[in-house]
């Protein structure tokens, strides 16, 4: 009775459109607004008090996952109006004081990485687009494909390095290796990737054999901080600083100083919050072991501490939240294939995980963002207008 209480309490203050709920006795209230509601919770099996003062995030996922929790309507609407709501388990400091401890050793980012992308290039295939691309697309209009959007954004990342060809580029987690081969082919740039994932090790040497890149592309399956080579003349890096975690974000940049030639460039593109960093309790455990979306002024202030200087930021937001939108979409069609290899908590996981992630961004709980630094003077040797980007 006491948790049936509390859970009501919680959920009372928790939404801002109209949610019905009925709890495990059969009972149904309504909380966020008078009317129809947009969303329906069906509570199977009461929740521990204990839990959910533990880890709200972490307690609610998992009995979603376990269908302890049912949901009729839209998770990321239901999620995004708990962001919304000041006083939401997602968002009242009495509901995310106990969030697990982080650590980022070399082994331990090893472990983390190859937990998430070696799922299996074939799992990533049925819901990512054609180019593999798993990070913020760009949609320059509303009526692009993913994979267009996908390839847009590798060269809006390349143009604002003002690449010249001949010269060096380093990819620090180079993924499937669009961004790094797209260079390489299109740019006439050499290029080295590196990455911790075997299985996107593996398929990035293929696509370079394939597409007889030998004698410019190379992938490093190794830890970027023990990367042994010459500086580059360009450095990206593309959803990568999320892994590292709050202690190694001053190395991260460091390594970036490092490695980056003497008025060298680099794009660093990745998930920040505004409003200082965070964990999120559930996605830590089952999705991204490890993860932490920094603050925007705790990366600026290692950007400057490292010795770069930023020439240009920008915020892609609602990009992130559009991708993720069609990734859910195409991993919902692509279900039947899902099913085949993977059991219904699995899916629920992921599904949640997704559509979690995109009412995050809609709410601005999170955003993306691509810093723009060099090695040297801000843009010393870069146009001095924002031009030269867009053309």
């Amino acid at each position: 009775m006491l948790d049936n209480l509390v859970l009501k309490k919680v959920l009372k203050n928790s939404f801002n459109i109209p949610v019905a709920v009925t709890y495990p006795d059969g009972k149904t209230e309504q909380y966020g607004g008078k009317g129809q509601p947009e969303v329906k919770i069906k509570l199977n099996e009461n929740i521990a008090v204990k839990d959910l003062t533990s880890n709200a995030s972490i307690t609610l996922g998992e009995a979603y996952m376990d269908g302890k929790i049912e949901i009729d309507g839209s998770i990321q609407k239901v999620i995004l109006s708990a962001y919304q709501s000041a006083d939401s388990f997602l968002r009242s400091s009495k509901f995310r004081r106990f969030l697990p401890k982080q650590k980022h050793t070399q082994a331990k980012s090893k472990e983390d990485v190859q937990s998430h992308y070696d799922l299996g290039n074939d799992f990533y295939a049925l819901w990512l687009d054609p180019s593999m691309t798993y990070s913020c697309a760009y949609f320059e209009n509303p009526q692009v494909t993913l994979e267009e959007a996908q390839l847009a954004k590798v060269h809006h990342i390349l143009k604002k390095l003002d690449p010249k060809p001949g010269q060096t580029l380093l990819d620090i987690g180079c993924g499937w290796g669009t961004l790094m081969l797209t260079a390489a082919k299109e740019y006439d740039l050499k290029v080295v990737g590196i990455t911790l994932s075997e299985e996107q090790a593996k398929e990035v040497q293929a696509r370079i054999k394939a597409e007889g890149l030998e004698n410019r592309a190379q992938v490093i399956l190794e830890d970027y901080r023990q990367l042994e080579h010459e500086p580059f003349d360009y450095i990206t890096s593309v959803g990568m600083f999320e892994h590292v975690g709050p202690e190694n974000l001053a190395e991260y940049f460091q390594t970036v100083y490092k490695y980056l030639a003497d008025d060298g460039v680099a794009l660093i593109h990745g998930i920040t919050r505004q409003q200082g960093g965070a964990y999120n309790g559930w996605i830590n455990k089952y999705i991204f072991p490890g993860g932490y979306i920094p603050g925007m002024t705790e990366i600026l202030g290692r950007i400057v501490d490292s010795g770069l200087q930023v020439a240009d930021m920008e915020t892609l937001r609602r990009h992130y939240q559009k991708t993720l939108e069609i990734w859910d979409r195409n991993f919902k069609r692509a279900l039947p294939e899902v099913e085949k290899s993977h059991d219904q908590r699995f899916i629920r996981m992921w599904d949640l995980y997704l559509q979690a992630c995109a009412a995050s961004f809609e709410s601005g709980n999170i955003d993306c963002i691509q810093y723009l630094l060099t090695k040297g003077a801000s843009g010393q040797n870069l146009p001095m207008t924002r031009d030269y980007m867009l053309g």
